[in-house]
Parts: structure tokens; C-alpha cells; sequence
């Protein structure tokens, strides 16, 4: 796949790299104080790690008391890390993975990948160093390498490769950007900090490393200033953080992110439009800059589900495909044995799954298919479809959805023929044909038309969407459920701000979690779907899933992939438990902490009366009255949303 265009993909070897960075760009971004900084802060982190190694080289490593002393020299560099880690994570995020990975091992794909095999990415840093203290099996020499690899990693931020990005003022708004929303969903979970008693003091230093780096970029880049009307409300979060408590449990969240967070990076926002600013970053990939809130619908693009219609603009065009998307949605004519529709198992009434059957019946009407049917609301903000990943867009899904024996089995020049066998489809597609570029209709403006339907309904907002917008405020309850959720539930550290599901900031790839879901509620054995291992096998993908949405969650019962647990309270106990491992299941590769989250009865509640807060407004659908007729007789005994 074409990659956007950037400094970093020349094609030149990286030796002529700084030759050619001097020749178009000179050197005066190195005599800037804002440059200054990112150079000194870089120097001392790297420097303070060095001396750290030396260290714990000498250090035995052997006993409590020395691992207490080995985890207060890497918190002292975390504070460090902390202070340049504005810059770090946006310039290089792959270099970042070796400072302060979250995992030893990833194997998540990111959106320009998707056309790729997967491939693996390994992880290291002070956070890995930390929780590997912890292992039973230490080593001290793997230890020490973990955080070799950070200095090294550490150093190659002053490459000219790398600091060329001073050249251009551009880049600081949109490292902002990425700041702010890690505020948001990151910086005060824990994702990837081990100590969650560091959470807190680790978020304060950085904060309060920030308003130096604000600065001297106003000073550096005057034409660019950030506003004062920013610094200002930066100023009101530092003192709001500085009052709030030092554990993340008891932290505020949510004034947190909707007082300060959010309008800041609206602020952010509107600069970048004002300004015209562009970016050069496989950060920014998904990004829209448009959007004024954190907790607006179009925030990233995860899926093109406009498909052969992308180019269409105008609204009642497009409501007339829509339209059209729902017939066959509804219609069974896109089945082998014309008794089966999409909304046979996605149905509209019921956010588009199927809350009454754990698993829906295969095509034969005898057995039933392993996996639960999933949600379509919201799957435009994933970047992988399925629970498996196994398609990276909605055409793809649809199209094995028709092949599939055990789904539709059907074909996709059957279904065009007798789709255009019908006068009311024939017609309305051929006067639709040429916005999709094509001189005859072809099967992709059917799937187009259903997936526009569908997807439709993945842009409404919920009750918590409309307070962190400040459109209306929650009861005290749902606040403290958010708080709960984000803190000692430890839910944020998968489900990430805003869609809730596995797309974490800067949401260009979609995660995978092992949590040991179990065969059934007895805990006997783990389920044998292996889940990604079919697309991608690996020790660590064996069992593990795409982390869905929690949006509408209290609606789309029953939950996990084979719809195991029937109520949210199950599944709140599944986790406070510990999942798989803390159930007694034997799982050597679960990602979810083994660790009881001790979660009261009324902290449970409060969660999900918190969740409730993520129902969407929806409208409800009303089924079509009747299906266009065809000049075949013998398709015209079709029953709306099919037979079973």
C-alpha cells in the first residue's frame, strides 16, 4: 500500500538522510530555544537511564528490598520520560515502543497495514522493566536489556531524521493534539504504567512539564502562537490536578476531561484549521481536523462506508441510496435460498444483533453458527472488522457474509440478477449508477447501499456524548460509574475514550485482548475458539478478540463472542474476578491482569448505570411494508427480514 508522503519514506539510505535534510532545510530550527528544550530534556532523560543501568548493573536484584530500590530508580525515569513525552510518542511512535511499551510483544495492525501481513512488534522500556521484577522466571540480564533498549531507542530522537520536524511549526499542534487525547483515554489509566499508585504523580509532573514547552514554541514560532485563552484554561487543569487525590482510583475523570481536556482541545482544534496547518505524521492518518469536541462521532475515520458512493455529497442522494440500502437489508433476496436477510440476525429493533438467541441458526436451520451475532452500530469506528479482525472493511465483510455456506450461501451474480429482475431496484439503481462511476450497476452498489444504511446509525450521540459536550450534565451516579470505569475498574485500559472499544488514541489500528473467556458460565474450560490465532497465529493471539464497544451495551445482550454471559452483571463479575486466569482457568497467554479488582456491589451498580449512559438515540426502524416485486414469479413469495 502507497504510504502518505513524508521525510521519513525518501527511499534514500538513511546514511544521505542528514545531508539532505541540511540542503532543503537548513539548520535554523536548531537555534531555536523551543528546539533547546525537546535537546536538553532528551540529553538529561537519556543520561539519567544510563546512570540508572550502571546501577542496577551492580545491584543484585535478588531480594525484596533491592527490587523496591530497582522500581524507585525506574519511576525517578519515568518522571523524566514524562517530561518529553509529548514529543516522543508523536515523532516516533514505533521508537516509542522500545521507551514505554505496553506489552512485550504486539501484533495489532494499524490502518495504512491493514493491506499487510500482520507482523510482530517487540516491545520494551521502563514499564516492562518494572513489571518484569514481578516475574517469577527473572532474568537480570533481560531486565537490564529493557532498558538498554530505551537509551538506545532514547538517543535516536536527536537524530536529524528525527528533529527535522522543528523545521516546521506545524507539527507542535498536532503533537498537541495527540497529547490531549491521551489525556483523555491514557494518561490517567494505567494502560501502560504498572504502579497504579503512579498513575496520578506521574499525569502531575507531566502537566506540569508542559507549560515550558508552551513557551518556548509561543517564542520559537510567534506567527503560530498557542492562545492565551489555552494556556489559560492549561493553567485551571494544572491547578484542578494538583487538588484532586493521588490515587487514580479516587481521581475525577470526568470533570477532568469534559472542564478541561475537551474544550482544550478544541482550542487545539480551531488553531488547526485557522492556521491551515498540515501534517506529514502516519499519526494523523485517521484524524479529522474539522471536529471541535473529542466526543464527536466523526473524530477518526475507521471504515471508507460510503464505498463506490464515497464521492456523493449531496444529502438527499444520499438518502435516497439509503433508502434503498434498507429494502435489501430486509429483503431475502440476497440469500441462496431467498428465506434469509441481513436482518435476520442483525436486527434494526435490536441494535442490529440479536439479544434473544446466544448464537443465530446456520443457513441448514438446524445447527447453530459459534459466534454471536455482532452489533452494527458503531463498526464504522473500527479499523478491523470482526471479532477476529479477519476483514479490514465493511465490503469484504459483507461479501464472505454472501459466500459464507453457513450465513447466506449465495452468489453475488445470482443476486444481481435477481435483484434487477425487480422493476422498483432496477430502476432507482440505474438512475444511482453514475455516482458510483460505473456505466452499468454492479453488485458493490448493492453492498454500498446496505452498508450506508447500516452504518448510519453509528453517528448518534448518548446521554454521556451530550454532557461531555456540555449539553446536559449526569446524575451523580452515572459520574461516579464513569470515575469507577476509568480508575479501580481498570475498563478504560481496553475500552478507550471515546467509541469505548479498542481504538486508542491517535485510533489508527483496533486491539486485541486475551481474557479467557470460558466455554460456559460453570468456568470447566476456556472457550476453544481461538479467535485471531486463525488470522494471525501466535502465542499471543491464541483466544484473543477485537476489543468491542461498550456504547449500547446495556441493549446488546448476550455479551462476549459466543454470547457466554447473558447480563452486564456477569460480565462485571467475569472481570472483577480476573477474568479466565482469576476464574482458575489455565490461560498462558491472557492480557487482562489475573488480579481481583475488588469491586464493591455498589461500585459494580454505579458502572453500569454509567453504561446505560452510552445508549445512543437511536431511532427506531419500522420494517418495509413490502419487497419490490420481480418479474421472476418465484421470487415473490419473499417475507420481509426473511423466514428465520
Amino acid at each position: 500500500m502507497k504510504h502518505p508522503k513524508s521525510f521519513l519514506s525518501t527511499g534514500l539510505p538513511l546514511v544521505f538522510l542528514p545531508l539532505l535534510v541540511l540542503l532543503v532545510y537548513g539548520t535554523n530550527y536548531k537555534s531555536s530555544s523551543y528546539y533547546h528544550l525537546y535537546e536538553t530534556r532528551i540529553q538529561e532523560f537519556v543520561s539519567s537511564q544510563k546512570q540508572a543501568l550502571d546501577y542496577l548493573s551492580m545491584e543484585q536484584v535478588s531480594d525484596p528490598g533491592s527490587r523496591l530500590r530497582c522500581k524507585e530508580i525506574i519511576h525517578q525515569n519515568r518522571l523524566l520520560l514524562k517530561s518529553v513525552d509529548f514529543w516522543l510518542r508523536y515523532f516516533h511512535p514505533q521508537l516509542y515502543r522500545k521507551i514505554n511499551g505496553p506489552l512485550m510483544v504486539e501484533w495489532e495492525t494499524e490502518v495504512f497495514e491493514k493491506f499487510e501481513v500482520p507482523y510482530k512488534r517487540i516491545g520494551a522500556g521502563l514499564g516492562l522493566a518494572e513489571s518484569y521484577l514481578e516475574e517469577a522466571d527473572f532474568r537480570k540480564d533481560s531486565f537490564l536489556q529493557l532498558i538498554n533498549l530505551s537509551i538506545e531507542s532514547s538517543q535516536l530522537y536527536l537524530q536529524d531524521s528525527v528533529t527535522i520536524q522543528f523545521n516546521n511549526p506545524d507539527h507542535f499542534y498536532f503533537a498537541n493534539r495527540l497529547f490531549l487525547l491521551n489525556l483523555a483515554a491514557i494518561y490517567t489509566t494505567g494502560f501502560e504504567c504498572p504502579d497504579p499508585n503512579a498513575i496520578i504523580p506521574e499525569l502531575r509532573f507531566m502537566l506540569n512539564a508542559m507549560p515550558e514547552i508552551y513557551a518556548h514554541y509561543n517564542q520559537s514560532y510567534p506567527t503560530h502562537r498557542l492562545p492565551d485563552s489555552y494556556r489559560n484554561l492549561f493553567s485551571e487543569m494544572l491547578e484542578f490536578v494538583r487538588t484532586q487525590s493521588s490515587s487514580s482510583n479516587l481521581f475525577d475523570h470526568y470533570r477532568f476531561i469534559k472542564k478541561f481536556v475537551n474544550p482544550l482541545f478544541k482550542i487545539n482544534q480551531d488553531q488547526i484549521v485557522n492556521l491551515k496547518l498540515r501534517s506529514k505524521s502516519f499519526n494523523d492518518y485517521s484524524l479529522n481536523n474539522q471536529v471541535k469536541s473529542i466526543f464527536d462521532k466523526n473524530l477518526y475515520e475507521g471504515q471508507d462506508y460510503k464505498g463506490i458512493f464515497r464521492a456523493i455529497k449531496n444529502d438527499s442522494i444520499l438518502n435516497e441510496i439509503k433508502a434503498l440500502g434498507k429494502l435489501l437489508f430486509y429483503d431475502p433476496i440476497m440469500s441462496g435460498n431467498l428465506k434469509r436477510a441481513c436482518a435476520s440476525c442483525h436486527k434494526p429493533t435490536q441494535f442490529f444483533t440479536d439479544t434473544l438467541n446466544q448464537t443465530a441458526l446456520k443457513f441448514d436451520q438446524k445447527s447453530r453458527l459459534p459466534r454471536s451475532t455482532p452489533s452494527l452500530t458503531n463498526v464504522v469506528h473500527n479499523h478491523l472488522i470482526m471479532l477476529d479482525g479477519k476483514h479490514i472493511d465493511l465490503k469484504s465483510q459483507l461479501k464472505d457474509v454472501v459466500h459464507n455456506s453457513e450465513e447466506l450461501n449465495a452468489n453475488e451474480q445470482t443476486i444481481l440478477k435477481n435483484v434487477l429482475s425487480c422493476k422498483e431496484y432496477n430502476s432507482r439503481f440505474q438512475s444511482l449508477k453514475r455516482y458510483g462511476g460505473t456505466n452499468s450497476i454492479t453488485f458493490e452498489h448493492l453492498s454500498a447501499a446496505i452498508i450506508l444504511y447500516y452504518s448510519d446509525f453509528s453517528f448518534f450521540d448518548s446521554d454521556f456524548d451530550l454532557a461531555m459536550n456540555a449539553k446536559q450534565e449526569l446524575v451523580t451516579e452515572s459520574q461516579e460509574g464513569f470515575n469507577l470505569f476509568m480508575g479501580k475498574a481498570q475498563c478504560g485500559t481496553c475500552h478507550f475514550v471515546p467509541q469505548f472499544n479498542g481504538v486508542k488514541p491517535p485510533y489508527i489500528g483496533s486491539e486485541f485482548e486475551v481474557i479467557g473467556v470460558p466455554l460456559d458460565t460453570s468456568f470447566r474450560a476456556i472457550s476453544p475458539d481461538p479467535g485471531r490465532f486463525k488470522i494471525n497465529p501466535a502465542f499471543e493471539t491464541n483466544h484473543a478478540f477485537r476489543t468491542g464497544s461498550i456504547r449500547n451495551a446495556a441493549h446488546t445482550m448476550p455479551y462476549m463472542h459466543q454470547g457466554v454471559f447473558r447480563t452486564l452483571d456477569e460480565v462485571l463479575e467475569f472481570y472483577n474476578a480476573g477474568g479466565g486466569l482469576g476464574k482458575g482457568l489455565k490461560i498462558d497467554n491472557q492480557s487482562l491482569s489475573a488480579d481481583k479488582l475488588e469491586l464493591t456491589a455498589l461500585e459494580k451498580q454505579k458502572i453500569n448505570i454509567f453504561i446505560q449512559t452510552l445508549t445512543e438515540k437511536i431511532p427506531i426502524q419500522v420494517p418495509p411494508s413490502s419487497l419490490p416485486l420481480s418479474s421472476k414469479k418465484e421470487l415473490n413469495n419473499r417475507k420481509v427480514g426473511g423466514e428465520y
